[in-house]
């Protein structure tokens, strides 16, 4: 029987300790009876510490699966760490340990943290990136991937960060910055290897549009893969047998193109530039290589260029139009060359402007006279020959054709999305599995050598060359060659950390098998994922990445599926009490241990869930926790009284609304709104508190739906009423329908007297219940956000009217 006063500190331990003895978390792969179902939580970097963000991740996750647990499924929801990369090769340096101290000094500490938080993770599925036995099958996948071209080699220009000296993936530089320091990144030609990604473009774009995932990150991710359709035309030069390649969405406004821009790098400019123009290009040239992306397109720039002497002939009017080259236009997106249109194009119009250059209209805007900026929508076209009042949409594929039958134009699709640049020039993480030999050339690593283990290096830092630590051990470097066995040297790059998180997953459903990744009845037993948990800064990283390695692999027939997440949903960011992102110098950030060790795991975890909506999150409110402290106690002294308050007889009892609550609260961890959930559990609370008498089924099953949000004090509560086994192998309560239907109401919401929602619940709800559901509303917030609530009217089971100034 425990004791009077709820002291958490004592029972979570206890429970804790019990849930390891007797492995109640640990998942079998097949159980009789009960479907599988994988549910995952992105696994967390080893940074040092776990983080109150942390915990608002992996406690809505948590509950979540332990929901589906109890609703009859065989839930996998395992977890580990994402243990390679920059961020602890850059902390080692900085405080002058190695990487590989730091990362599992830091891995222990979270492994403490992480168990505190009560989840249902099955640890002995545990696994961590930067240990052999894992990244042996990185590697393996690397080698994969260039058995079937899908991996290559080339010299090339990257983008490339000077403080982290090392080359970055296009999605790994934000606004022209490096997205682990910040610092602005430049443009490097070095040999690198890359992933063939865009192999995948057009299924990548199609297949998103079957999954479960938020729509702003389809958005998101199909904008990265950028899709367009349009029509590459050739520009002839004038008495050379050279033509340049532009392609264009816009057709309709080639009448209006009057001048041509090249990327300062392609490679007819030194072809086309006449001799008098060589030295003033050469050092225009000179000066863009000293420019990050950001630097050559950000808007707002001042437009620079140079007149290189040459002249394109324009395919419709036969004009010659002046060739440019300016660093606006950039090598890697569509051909590294544009027909300019300064009417209706803003950056060639801020050029033409700069350069006193021809502005011609062609596509008729809403503005008569003379332009003060382009007109880039579209319209009818004007001083374009005979397709002069033809329209923008029909313009288009009519002038693409009439060029098509001359031989100058040919319909194509191009995306934004380049190869995945895999190498880095750093020490922590897994060495690229690849041999080169003198005679024999690029040789792969064979299966049955792997890994190639990570050496030990005293002096791990980046090298001033640009060439990886690993460049500087001769003992790594030197080998034979797996053709000819002669002398031969190993690739000294190592892999981006995205490739060990680009199949984690799969690991997990057999992470201790040294034959294969995972076995292939395991394989199609558990996956694909059902249920993955995570940010959204992922979207164009992490997810798009996951989503090649599944579809490649797919190919090659060592998975069958091609999707690796079904469905997705994001948390918010907890910011601190400040309204402020949570930073040390600010001193605003919120220490979950302490926390933990003042209020319990169980009311951080509950105060995590009622803070407001999960994919919203919001400031942190020190008061909020002392309120959800009180209600465990009142939870706790209820089920404590239970002489006085329950009775075995059956009593009758309106029990509409709390089978209205038990279907409402499933209907919520359902779908994540996990802050309407507990408000429900705290509503049933107030109701058991009103009644004299309530049978001995009503708290079990009070019990049952408390126990997702606090895991211990259910299971201590649930052990008081003489159950020998976990309440968290129960079965989910089940509501009666009948007791239902006839019991929810529409509830009008309005601001100012305008309806702006209709919510629907159970009949009874308080003002103050209806009001929070109402706030949290996305058609209610808009009109609420940054305004006064002066006064709030409230007609029970009919309305609630916001006044606001």
């Amino acid at each position: 029987m425990p004791t009077k006063i709820y002291n958490p500190s004592k029972i979570e331990k206890k429970w804790q300790k019990w849930w390891e003895t007797k492995k109640i978390y640990e998942v079998k792969d097949k159980v009789k009876g009960r479907e599988n179902f994988y549910h995952l939580v992105m696994f967390p970097y080893p940074s040092g510490d776990i983080h109150i963000g942390h915990w608002y991740n992996f406690v809505g996750a948590d509950v979540f699966a332990r929901l589906k647990k109890m609703q009859g499924f065989n839930v996998l929801s395992p977890i580990g760490f994402d243990a390679f990369g920059l961020p602890a090769e850059n902390a080692a340096i900085k405080r002058k340990i190695h990487p590989q101290a730091w990362t599992f000094k830091n891995i222990k500490k979270m492994q403490k943290q992480l168990r505190s938080i009560g989840a249902i993770y099955d640890w002995s599925r545990e696994i961590i990136t930067a240990e052999p036995e894992y990244y042996k099958w990185t590697q393996w996948m690397f080698l994969q991937l260039y058995k079937k071209g899908l991996a290559y080699r080339k010299k090339a220009k990257a983008n490339w960060c000077n403080n982290c000296r090392t080359v970055l993936a296009n999605e790994q530089v934000i606004e022209g910055k490096c997205e682990r320091c910040d610092s602005i990144t430049y443009q490097k030609e070095i040999d690198q290897w890359l992933f063939k990604i865009t192999d995948y473009a057009e299924r990548l774009l199609k297949d998103i549009e079957k999954l479960d995932w938020p729509e702003k990150t389809k958005i998101m991710q199909k904008n990265w893969i950028g899709r367009s359709e349009g029509w590459e035309i050739q520009f002839l030069i004038p008495n050379q047998e050279i033509s340049i390649s532009i392609f264009t969405t816009r057709p309709d406004t080639l009448f209006g193109s009057t001048y041509m821009v090249l990327a300062p790098e392609h490679p007819l400019v030194d072809k086309l530039t006449i001799e008098q123009k060589e030295k003033e290009v050469e050092r225009y040239r000179e000066k863009t290589k000293r420019k990050s992306e950001l630097e050559r397109i950000g808007a707002g720039l001042e437009k620079t260029g140079v007149f290189i002497g040459a002249y394109a002939l324009n395919p419709v009017t036969n004009e010659r139009i002046p060739i440019w080259i300016s660093d606006y236009v950039l090598l890697g997106y569509g051909t590294g060359a544009i027909m300019a249109v300064p009417a209706h194009d803003q950056r060639d119009f801020e050029f033409a402007k700069k350069f006193n250059l021809l502005i011609r209209e062609v596509v008729r805007g809403p503005k008569s006279g003379p332009l003060e900026k382009a007109w880039e929508g579209e319209g009818d076209l004007i001083n374009s020959s005979w397709f002069t009042g033809m329209a923008s949409g029909k313009a288009k594929d009519e002038i693409g054709e009439y060029l098509k039958k001359r031989g100058l134009a040919r319909k194509k699709i191009y995306y934004r999305l380049r190869d995945w640049i895999v190498s880095r020039q750093r020490y922590w993480g897994a060495p690229i599995p690849i041999i080169y030999c003198q005679d024999c050339g690029i040789q792969p690593v064979p299966e049955n050598k792997l890994p190639v283990k990570l050496p030990s290096l005293s002096n791990f830092k980046p090298a001033e060359d640009g060439r990886s630590p690993l460049a500087r051990s001769k003992k790594f470097i030197q080998t034979k060659c797996p053709n000819c066995h002669g002398r031969a040297e190993r690739e000294t790059d190592t892999l981006d950390t995205f490739v060990d998180s680009s199949w984690y997953y799969l690991r997990y459903v057999d992470p201790r098998n040294h034959r294969h990744f995972a076995a292939k009845k395991k394989i199609e037993s558990w996956l694909p994922v059902k249920m993955y948990v995570g940010g959204a800064e992922h979207t164009v990283l992490h997810l798009l990445y996951s989503r090649f390695f599944a579809k490649a692999l797919n190919d090659a027939g060592f998975i069958n599926f091609k999707e690796p997440f079904l469905a997705l949903r994001h948390q918010g960011i907890i910011l601190g009490p400040d309204n402020q992102k949570m930073s040390k110098s600010r001193g605003n950030v919120v220490d979950p241990d302490e926390l933990v060790k003042k209020f319990g795991s169980d009311a951080v975890r509950l105060h995590l869930c009622f803070m407001g909506p999960y994919d919203q999150g919001g400031p942190w409110n020190p008061g909020g926790i002392i309120g959800i402290s009180r209600f465990l106690n009142r939870v706790f002294n209820f089920a404590n009284n239970f002489g006085k308050t329950i009775k075995n007889e059956e009593i009758k009892i309106d029990l509409s609304l709390f089978h209205q609550l038990i279907k409402k609260i499933g209907e919520d961890i359902e779908s994540f709104h996990f802050n309407t959930a507990v408000s429900s559990l705290m509503q049933i609370l107030n109701w058991l508190e009103e009644q004299k008498f309530v049978s001995r089924e009503v708290l079990e099953i009070y019990l049952k739906l408390l126990s997702p949000f606090a895991p211990h004090l259910s299971e201590e509560l649930w052990h008081h009423l003489g159950f020998k086994g976990s309440i968290h192998k129960e079965i989910w309560p089940k509501y009666d329908v009948s007791l239902i239907i006839k019991k929810e109401v529409q509830i009008v919401v309005q601001v100012n007297g305008k309806s702006r929602d209709v919510v629907t619940v159970p009949s009874g709800f308080s003002k103050d219940e209806i009001q929070k559901l109402a706030e949290s509303e996305e058609k209610v917030k808009r009109y609420l956000t940054g305004k006064n609530i002066k006064k709030v009217f409230f007609v029970p089971d009919r309305l609630i009217n916001f006044v606001i100034e």
